[in-house]
């Protein structure tokens, strides 16, 4: 066996905990819990929440808007999705399921998939070592002089925020690989645009679960000392408190539970996907989107998921979005309960009533079939043709969350 296929064979080994896992029903997996919340930190309020439900019943499931939280939906709206949407469960193992059935994968659907990924994948899916992703560097100075509500996309789903002159930062994974190992597992296709030093105090870091693409414990541990607070959804908390974060910086969030840090308002909204870093701990931790409120300003943030009715359930509940950052990318007519199709998202941002939409979740690692391309060039075609704005800047470009300027098709003159 060549070099090459043995290296990818260990990758898809490897990512088989992240993406490629979704093919596997790991019944007798061990069951970590879901730790309670951690205390807040004294310039944050405690979570609130109207969601209900008890061990191994539906949770995060029916909850009632309230006009604080949603000012621009109507209870006759608000109730049709609301009222009709399910939230997770929990089994007696305490493990987290979506609502929706997930398609059984036997044993060799699974190792099919692995054989294609390991000696079937097709050309394209990383740029050519011709032509880089295009990256505009950042520095320490430029953030700080820059205006509120500019936002720079540095990377997968990795998003900073100055909101309030102060920065906030999404699923941050600065490492070169999205891998458990150094040496293997999918590559970055461009460094970041500022490194971790150069990154000014963080008042939050933002995440969405616990998948190695989105949760890098390098760089958790590298940016510990400079964030003040960790929101994260319930249970993936406790693995930040295991790596050394002090419990009092981390908030754990159930489903449509709400806090505020600093003046800005996070809720943690549903998703419809998976959790584990390992072959034993599938599902022990929960996931979600989040939704990010500044002063009448709503960025809505995807995390990973499927196309699923809880869109449509958050667009009704909170009014509307300035900005989506939404999946785009990662996906197969495999996997589909946990990674949406180009169509799905756009059908998703449109369900959140959204105004402008930012494809992230792609242009930075290999995690699947398709060209690296492909998820911006069928999100342009589609938003072309449903006349949805669509926001693409290169990795560490300003870009003004209220009012945007256009963006450019970088992706065509690069790879």
């Amino acid at each position: 066996m060549s070099r090459l296929p043995l290296r990818r064979a260990l990758a898809a080994l490897i990512c088989s905990v992240g993406v490629v896992a979704v093919t596997v029903s790991l019944s007798a997996n061990r069951a970590m819990g879901a730790p309670a919340s951690a205390t807040a930190a004294s310039d944050a309020t405690a979570p609130t929440s109207d969601a209900r439900g008890a061990q191994g019943a539906d949770l995060g499931a029916t909850p009632v808007a309230s006009p604080a939280s949603a000012p621009a939906a109507s209870a006759s709206a608000a109730s049709a999705a609301l009222q009709t949407f399910k939230g997770y469960r929990r089994d007696a193992e305490g493990k987290y399921h979506n609502a929706a059935v997930e398609p059984k994968q036997g044993f060799w659907k699974m190792m099919g998939l692995f054989w294609d990924v390991t000696f079937h994948k097709p050309a394209g899916t990383m740029p050519s070592a011709a032509q880089a992703v295009p990256v505009q560097p950042l520095t320490r100075e430029q953030l700080l002089a820059a205006p509120d509500r500019t936002l720079y996309r540095l990377g997968h789903s990795t998003v900073l925020l100055k909101l309030r002159g102060r920065f906030w930062l999404t699923d941050p994974v600065f490492s070169e690989r999205a891998s458990p190992v150094s040496f293997a597992g999918p590559k970055r296709f461009h460094a970041p645009p500022i490194s971790l030093d150069e990154l000014p105090e963080l008042e939050a870091v933002i995440l969405s679960h616990d998948h190695y693409d989105h949760l890098d414990e390098a760089t958790v541990k590298a940016l510990a000392p400079k964030v003040r607070h960790f929101l994260t959804p319930l249970g993936v908390g406790q693995r930040l408190i295991d790596w050394g974060v002090p419990a009092a910086r981390v908030q754990q969030l159930d489903w449509w539970q709400s806090t505020s840090v600093s003046g800005v308002q996070f809720t943690a909204t549903p998703a419809q996907h998976f959790s584990g870093r390992s072959l034993w701990d599938r599902n022990s931790t929960l996931w979600a989107s989040w939704v990010i409120e500044d002063a009448g300003l709503r960025v809505f943030f995807s995390g990973d998921t499927g196309y699923f009715d809880g869109f449509k359930a958050i667009g009704e509940r909170f009014g509307g979005f300035d900005l989506t950052l939404m999946e785009t990318g990662a996906y197969d007519a495999r996997w589909p309960y946990v990674h949406m199709q180009p169509e799905q998202t756009l059908q998703a941002h449109l369900d959140l009533r959204g105004r402008r939409l930012m494809p992230i979740h792609n242009g930075t690692f290999d995690l699947a079939m398709h060209r690296w391309q492909d998820p911006f060039e069928r999100i342009q075609s589609l938003a072309r043709l449903r006349a949805v704005d669509l926001v693409t800047p290169i990795m560490g470009a300003p870009v003004d969350i209220s009012q945007p300027a256009p963006t450019d098709a970088w992706w065509q003159s690069a790879g």
